[in-house]
């Protein structure tokens, strides 16, 4: 379900996990600029928008995040990681024109991004949901 990702950020090498509290992704939206938005929201921390850090598409389509104003984004990020259910880690790379297809969402002054997930049909998949893949060959 993407409980982890690496990306360069200003010449950094950033590996951010979800458990983090301070877990940031990198958002690229629709107007093209890049900034880092914190990865959803965990039990400990204060805030109005939903608990976790994934969107299943199929409540997207439902409506159910809309009345936090949702904004589809592109998580630009070089690879990502899955735990299996004996909790080794997988990483899989993803090319420059691939993204993970994120959900910018807000409430008051309140801002979180959450990975989409769908049902796999990648054979590499390990669990029953996975990060949406997005490419553009253009930008």
């Amino acid at each position: 379900m993407c409980g982890g990702v690496e990306y360069s950020h200003h010449g950094e090498f950033i590996k951010a996990f979800f458990p983090n509290p301070h877990a940031a992704l990198p958002v690229k939206t629709r107007a093209g600029s890049l900034s880092l938005i914190p990865w959803g929201r965990r039990d400990v921390q204060a805030g109005k928008l939903p608990k976790g850090g994934w969107a299943r598409l199929e409540s997207i389509h439902k409506g159910v995040w809309d009345k936090y104003r949702p904004i589809p984004v592109k998580i630009v990020v070089e690879r990502f990681m899955e735990k299996d259910n004996q909790g080794t880690s997988h990483w899989f790379d993803l090319d420059k024109n691939s993204f993970i297809q994120g959900l910018l969402v807000k409430s008051e002054n309140e801002q979180r991004v959450y990975v989409v997930t769908v049902s796999p049909d990648d054979k590499q998949a390990i669990h029953d949901r996975w990060p949406r893949i997005i490419s553009h060959v253009s930008e």
